[in-house]
């Protein structure tokens, strides 16, 4: 089985749950979820100013600033300050979360997923990996930074864009800049 490629530029924006800005969907399963009814979800967001998080009950969350100065986040009280890009940050989607922009607008990688359903494990890496989902998993390899070519006669990924590898898949990816590497794995055992 081939890995599905997932251009960034045949997304579309939409609004954040609580309204207060706006996201862009990388993938979700099952696809076509909504933000109450996914197993997991990947966006990219565009902040522009200090607020509230929405709140996502029964989900983790991973998040990763990919441009700008940085943020700090008070998850039920307790500040962490995001300043250096490329540096996953994990908490409960339950949380009450507070995000105060460290000198700007910043753009984010956010990665969701049931906790009762499946887990996430987020990894940067910047030169070539190789990917094959075991069983019970699938990978989404997402662009960050620069580009990356996929497979033995490449497909180029350019900044933002996506493939999504499955079991059975195997594929290297030569990075050129930085990737953000995520394994799905659904707790009943399938790939999602």
């Amino acid at each position: 089985m081939a890995p599905q490629v997932l251009r960034a530029q045949e997304r579309t924006p939409a609004p954040w749950k609580n309204g207060g800005g706006v996201t862009t969907e990388v993938a979700a399963r099952p696809e076509g979820a909504g933000t109450g009814d996914f197993l997991w979800r990947v966006s990219i967001a565009d902040v522009a100013r200090s607020g509230p998080f929405s709140v996502f009950e029964g989900v983790e969350r991973t998040i990763t600033v990919v441009d700008g100065p940085g943020m700090a986040l008070t998850v039920d009280g307790t500040l962490h300050v995001m300043a250096a890009p490329y540096e996953p940050f994990a908490f409960s989607g339950d949380s009450d979360t507070q995000c105060e922009l460290l000198g700007g607008p910043i753009v984010d990688f956010n990665v969701m997923v049931r906790r009762a359903d499946a887990t996430a494990r987020v990894r940067i890496v910047r030169d070539r990996v190789e990917v094959r989902p075991e069983a019970g998993t699938s990978v989404l390899a997402v662009v960050l930074e620069g580009s990356a070519a996929l497979g033995g006669e490449p497909v180029r990924l350019d900044r933002l864009d996506a493939a999504l590898l499955s079991e059975g898949d195997a594929e290297t990816l030569d990075v050129d800049g930085r990737l953000a590497l995520v394994t799905f794995t659904l707790t009943d055992g399938s790939s999602g």
